[in-house]
């Protein structure tokens, strides 16, 4: 049974669920209707960071335009333009044992794609969602719904993957910021 997580709870992955080394992320949000006479267009990142918080190299921003992390430990599934269906609207696949020593925390961020410009963010936005699951049962293991409202941020860390005592540890985070992705770029580097 999947243990469901409020803003700032962490759990044991390792714990949880025993023997899980291949697992998927699933994030999932629905925009409401919009005046701004352009579709919403939510992009998922993931920053693979080292003992120092930054990004080892580039090639560990894992997004859009660069799909895998040079181990193949993360695997970014594709862009889903409009948020439209039910169920994640993006998907980031983990093996764990591939993922590169030096990488101590794995970030999960949503932004608001040309939000200056479409003149959006995430007070248009609801039912955000991140899910961690066993991808060889397809078992849920946690979730976190982001249940806060968020009026003008362009960005939102949904959680993180983090390595503590030989074990993998999720952290619900659900922070907003309005730097968009350029923001989190510019603090992991």
């Amino acid at each position: 049974m999947a243990i469901n997580l409020s803003k700032g709870q962490r759990i044991s992955l390792t714990k949880e669920a025993p023997g899980m080394t291949k697992a998927g992320v699933g994030l999932g949000w629905d925009a409401n209707k919009t005046d701004t006479g352009q579709e919403y267009d939510l992009d998922a990142s993931v920053f693979m960071l080292g003992a120092n918080g930054k990004i080892p190299s580039e090639q560990f921003f894992v997004f859009y335009n660069n799909k895998q992390s040079p181990e193949g430990g993360v695997v970014y599934l594709g862009d889903n333009r409009t948020g439209t269906g039910e169920g994640d609207d993006e998907t980031v696949n983990l093996d764990l044992d591939k993922i590169d020593p030096s990488v101590q925390e794995i970030v999960f961020v949503v932004t608001v794609h040309e939000a200056e410009q479409r003149k959006q963010n995430f007070g248009q936005v609801r039912n955000s969602f991140i899910r961690i699951y066993d991808l060889e049962t397809n078992t849920e293991v946690t979730k976190y719904e982001l249940d806060e409202d968020f009026s003008r941020e362009t960005a939102i860390e949904f959680g993180r993957l983090y390595r503590k005592d030989g074990e993998w540890r999720f952290q619900a985070v659900g922070q907003g910021y309005n730097g968009g992705l350029q923001g989190f770029v510019t603090q992991f580097s």
